[in-house]
């Protein structure tokens, strides 16, 4: 019994592994939203990150004016870059989707920031994020899209292994 249990716990684990690594993709018009994720947080982390990639295929450029969540107190879209041997961190307004490209926010560089967090973002937890575009219908208007941001292990974490997020 001893053996099955442990291979049934293993084929879980498997299972769970390989659903988390499955990307998860939205649309909003001519707007697809790939895989949206933040990093789990220590328990008594005020702020986190969430990540995702936005590709336009419509003919009209459009722009991802904000975001919020009920998770945060404050969620703002963020740029991270170096200014000499200095890290910057630093509200980015909103950005620009041109038509045919992909716009990706990553760990290290463009990023919604997740501040006042209401409780720790864990590992396997889901939260809610809402997207806010100027023209995703095709119309200059504000359009939003929710979609669930699934919290992944910290970078070097036995479970980050099962799932490389440069994408």
């Amino acid at each position: 019994m001893t053996k099955f249990r442990t291979l049934l716990l293993l084929a879980l684990g498997l299972l769970a592994a390989a659903t988390a690594a499955q990307a998860h993709d939205y649309t909003l018009g001519a707007l697809k939203i790939g895989h949206p994720w933040a990093r789990a947080t220590a328990p008594t982390a005020p702020a986190g990150g969430g990540f995702l990639t936005v590709t336009n295929t419509g003919t009209t450029p459009d722009r991802l004016i904000s975001a919020r969540s009920a998770a945060a107190g404050l969620v703002q879209i963020h740029e991270m870059k170096m200014e000499g041997d200095v890290m910057r961190m630093r509200p980015a307004g909103a950005i620009d989707l041109p038509v045919g490209r992909a716009f990706e926010l990553k760990p290290g560089s463009y990023h919604v920031m997740l501040q006042e967090l209401k409780q720790p973002l864990a590992a396997g937890s889901a939260m809610p994020l809402t997207l806010v575009f100027r023209n995703a219908k095709g119309v200059e208007s504000r359009t939003e899209l929710r979609v669930p941001v699934s919290a992944q292990p910290p970078a070097g974490a036995a479970a980050g292994a099962a799932h490389d997020h440069k994408h």
